[in-house]
C-alpha cells in the first residue's frame, strides 16, 4: 500500500527526484522522462474516459489500462537488475502485453478496413484516444532511447507500449462510431 502523508518534499527544488530505489537522478534522466510520459499518457486517459462512458467495454479497458499504466511506471521507477528476484519489483508481465493484443483483436473484429490514413480528429473520445496515443508513442521511444543508452528496463515494458499504442488507434476508430465518422487523410487535397 502506498501511503502519502507529505505531498511537497522540497527533493525537486534542486532539480532532483528519488527513483523508487531511493537512488536521486536529476530530473531530467532518462528514466524520469520515461515514466513521465507513461504519466502523462495516463492523464491522456483520464481525460478520454470522460467521452467513453457510453460505451462500457471500452471504458472498462481504459480504465484497466489506467491502473496498469501505474504498475509501469512503478516498473520504470525501478531500474531492473540482473540478480532481480521475480516478484521483488513491480513489473509488467507478458500476460498483460497478450490481454491487450486480444483487446485489439476484440475492438478491430467489427471495424471496417482502412482505405486511407486516418486524422487524429473526430468525435472527442477519438479525439482525446489519439492525443493520447501520441503521447504513448513518446514513451515508447523514451524506453528505446533508455535502451540503447544501457539503462536496464524489464522486458514487457516496451513491448506493453508499442501494444498499448495499437490498442489506442483501434479504440478511436470505434470511438468514432465504430470506423464510419473517421476523419480521413486526403493526400495533397489542399495543392
Amino acid at each position: 500500500m502506498v501511503t502519502l502523508n507529505r505531498i511537497y518534499t522540497r527533493t525537486g527544488d534542486q532539480g532532483r527526484t528519488r527513483l523508487a530505489t531511493g537512488e536521486m537522478v536529476s530530473k531530467a534522466a532518462a528514466r524520469v522522462e520515461t515514466y513521465g510520459a507513461v504519466d502523462e499518457t495516463n492523464a491522456c486517459l483520464g481525460l478520454a474516459r470522460l467521452h467513453t462512458s457510453a460505451d462500457p467495454v471500452l471504458d472498462a479497458i481504459l480504465g484497466r489500462i489506467q491502473n496498469e499504466l501505474f504498475d509501469l511506471g512503478a516498473d520504470l521507477a525501478t531500474p531492473a537488475r540482473p540478480d532481480e528476484v521475480e516478484g521483488e519489483a513491480l513489473r509488467i508481465v507478458d500476460g498483460q502485453v497478450a490481454r491487450l493484443e486480444a483487446e485489439i483483436d476484440q475492438l478491430n473484429a467489427d471495424l471496417p478496413a482502412l482505405t486511407s490514413f486516418v486524422l487524429p480528429a473526430g468525435a472527442p473520445a477519438a479525439a482525446a484516444l489519439h492525443l493520447a496515443r501520441t503521447v504513448c508513442r513518446r514513451a515508447e521511444r523514451e524506453v528505446v532511447r533508455m535502451l540503447e543508452q544501457g539503462e536496464p528496463v524489464g522486458g514487457p515494458a516496451l513491448r506493453y507500449l508499442n501494444r498499448l499504442s495499437d490498442l489506442l488507434f483501434v479504440a478511436a476508430r470505434v470511438a468514432n462510431g465504430r470506423g464510419q465518422s473517421e476523419v480521413l487523410w486526403a493526400p495533397a487535397a489542399t495543392r
